[in-house]
């Protein structure tokens, strides 16, 4: 795992973080730290005067967990952060975790500016399981957080999930939005994971559940903030062809959509309706990880259907193109092809579930297992 390097005075870490297990995964801490969780009323009271307590802890890191409960803390923030710079700290004050990007971002950005570095953490990908011993469908379907990963059982997993599912709809959700009923909500979420990694149509969704359609693009919106599911967008490019311009909505946690489902088992996912749809999504969240902050994803598709599921785009160029199968000798159709000829990238892989085979080309395109590719985004493909 790569160590986290910053030369800001404050790093926020969102919106994943419920499940402080996270908070160890991949971080080398300076001895001494101070950690702080805002939810606690003892680690609130150390904050009474907020101002004093921060400065006598120079020059520690500290880390403030669930930070967004407490936003006036970031004017004390800047007073403190300015000072110690004077001083000579300059870098690595702060830690903070909080659970909503959208919130964390406009609060620092108004207080920090200039200060803060924001690192969006994704779940735990297959590579960095492996380092422990696990399986990539362990991992599909555990999801990426740790406390599910490591788990006694697969029961035990699936409770922890689901109890994070019930928090997130009973206290985090309430918090940022508490005029959304609940269960809405939780329909909203299920019924997504029932079709992970397929085209947004918000006017099904809001007939599925009873509201508008505006009203769905809103909560969307709050799972979105809260890192539940991602919108990936589609690929506009000039080439003379109708293309679909809805985006692909997906359940960034493959474990909290196993939760939702109520899928116990790996036996009883491979056997669900939504065992395709749900690998799709959980291939694609892990590629986003490898590939880095430098490559924006997107989906391509044509309006007679030609499409590729993820599209990597660098400097205004789609450079890498991935397409997804969970089949153990996968070949590349001819809508693949079609698309390949429309968007021309640099490279094209067809990704399948590892089977220790060697990589090999097929009509121009690179026919290689996951974990493969991952070590290959990891290096920089």
């Amino acid at each position: 795992m790569e160590r986290l390097e910053t030369n800001a005075a404050v790093v926020l870490l969102g919106p994943r973080q419920v499940g402080k297990t996270t908070l160890a995964r991949g971080i080398d801490w300076p001895a001494g730290m101070v950690y702080l969780d805002l939810e606690r009323p003892a680690d609130r009271r150390r904050l009474d005067d907020a101002d004093a307590y921060l400065r006598a802890q120079s020059p520690r890191l500290v880390i403030l967990d669930e930070v967004h409960r407490a936003p006036e803390l970031f004017p004390v923030l800047r007073g403190v952060i300015d000072d110690n710079r004077r001083a000579g700290h300059r870098y690595g004050q702060f830690l903070l975790l909080g659970s909503a990007s959208l919130d964390l971002m406009s609060l620092s950005s108004e207080s920090l500016a200039g200060r803060v570095a924001h690192v969006d953490l994704p779940g735990v990908t297959i590579d960095e399981a492996a380092e422990v011993g696990l399986a990539p469908d362990e991992v599909w379907l555990r999801g990426g957080f740790p406390d599910s990963l490591l788990a006694p059982s697969d029961r035990t997993s699936l409770q922890w999930r689901t109890d994070l599912v019930r928090t997130y709809l009973e206290r985090e959700i309430p918090f940022f939005a508490p005029r959304i009923p609940s269960e809405t909500l939780r329909r909203l979420w299920t019924m997504t994971a029932h079709t992970s990694g397929g085209l947004l149509n918000a006017s099904r969704l809001a007939a599925g559940i009873g509201v508008s359609g505006p009203t769905v693009e809103r909560y969307l919106d709050l799972l979105t903030d809260l890192g539940l599911v991602r919108r990936l967008p589609s690929w506009q490019a000039n080439i003379g062809k109708r293309m679909t311009k809805a985006p692909k909505i997906l359940v960034r946690d493959s474990g909290l959509a196993h939760a939702l489902l109520e899928i116990p088992d790996l036996h009883a996912l491979l056997g669900h309706p939504a065992a395709g749809p749900s690998y799709e999504s959980f291939v694609v969240e892990n590629l986003i990880a490898a590939a880095g902050a430098d490559w924006q994803p997107y989906h391509f598709r044509t309006a007679t259907g030609d499409e590729i599921d993820l599209v990597l785009v660098r400097g205004g160029h789609p450079e890498i193109a991935v397409e997804i199968k969970r089949s153990t000798a996968p070949s590349p159709g001819s809508g693949l092809r079609r698309a390949m000829e429309l968007l021309r990238p640099r490279q094209v892989y067809l990704v399948h579930p590892d089977t220790g085979r060697d990589p090999y080309r097929s009509h121009r395109v690179t026919v290689i297992g996951l974990s493969a590719l991952i070590g290959e985004f990891r290096r920089g493909a």
